[in-house]
């Protein structure tokens, strides 16, 4: 009788213990995973724990740009967001998507300051970008201006004769899908076409002579659609200054009253789809584990979309796009 207690009272013990071995095990993986997802979501996420000043970055063609108005929303909303910083290295892009994103960023500068700094290019798009800001620093070599915009469409009528190809075609009226590769420039369709490009301009130069305080005679001196430097820029009006972030950082302390000494973090777009609270969770774990180029490469696959750059746009690049 004594014996079977005493062995009552050994199971006891050992299931206790292997209770507490469990609880630990379980803490030991909930910290694990704690500790992955802060090294996935690494220093510019705990930066924005505290005030600080955001930095975005706008590079490449402008196009699809609901990621950055999105982004740019967030950063209106939060109130640890005390200044922001617009990076821009862009050629332009589309003239639509390039208003969007003016209009996004003068609405956030309708909150908090805005300054931007310009990369090696931001000219066209990039420049319509780049005047939402407060004040606009280049470097010295920057390229800028490009004040323009185009629309191109390539002629294959010479060609497919001399292969013996005919496009036919049955539209509601002479001016349905013209401009056409398919068929010659007529006299109507450059007109009308030059109206549409016209209208576009006209707006563009307006907003440079509105966000640069400029006359718009002045402003269309500038604005053939040739490119500057940096010191060229300054030097006809179309940026404020030379520098870069720290001269951005300095601007906005001394200038807006921005407290010295708070932390630039970025604040970056989503490239790809957002696939959910599971893939950012995996997300956080596999960069933890070292494997965050591996999540990359996924991600990208599953999202990749096809650029295209439809209707008027606004870039520089010496070989077009």
């Amino acid at each position: 009788m004594i014996a079977d207690a005493d062995a009552l009272a050994d199971r006891r013990r050992l299931k206790r213990r292997l209770s507490f071995w469990r609880i630990v095990a379980g803490l030991a993986l909930l910290g694990a995973l704690l500790l992955a997802i802060l090294a996935g979501t690494g220093t510019a996420e705990i930066g924005k724990m505290r005030d600080h000043i955001a930095r975005i970055r706008v590079s490449g063609v402008i196009a699809d740009v609901d990621n950055y108005t999105k982004l740019i929303e967030k950063l209106r909303k939060d109130d640890r967001v005390k200044a922001v910083i617009v990076d821009v290295n862009s050629p332009g892009g589309t003239t639509a998507g390039s208003e969007v994103l003016y209009n996004s960023l003068r609405e956030l500068a309708g909150k908090k300051p805005v300054v931007t700094t310009m990369g090696t290019v931001a000219a066209s798009g990039g420049y319509i970008t780049a005047i939402a800001g407060d004040q606009i620093f280049a470097l010295g070599n920057t390229t800028t201006g490009s004040i323009g915009v185009i629309l191109q469409w390539p002629q294959i009528t010479d060609l497919l004769a001399k292969l013996g190809v005919s496009v036919k075609e049955i539209k509601s009226g002479p001016l349905k899908a013209e401009p056409s590769p398919f068929t010659p420039l007529t006299d109507e369709v450059r007109r009308v076409t030059q109206s549409l490009v016209d209208d576009s301009y006209r707006w563009f130069i307006g907003l440079v002579a509105e966000r640069r305080g400029m006359d718009i005679e002045d402003v269309k001196q500038v604005a053939d659609g040739r490119v500057f430097t940096g010191r060229q820029a300054v030097d006809v009006g179309l940026v404020d200054a030379l520098g870069g972030e720290k001269e951005a950082v300095e601007w906005l302390t001394s200038r807006r009253g921005i407290p010295e000494g708070l932390k630039v973090v970025d604040w970056s777009v989503s490239e790809t789809k957002d696939l959910g609270l599971g893939a950012r969770v995996a997300r956080y774990v596999l960069t933890g584990l070292g494997l965050g180029g591996f999540y990359d490469t996924l991600e990208k696959t599953i999202g990749a979309e096809r650029l295209s750059l439809d209707g008027l746009i606004s870039i520089w690049h010496p070989n077009d796009y």
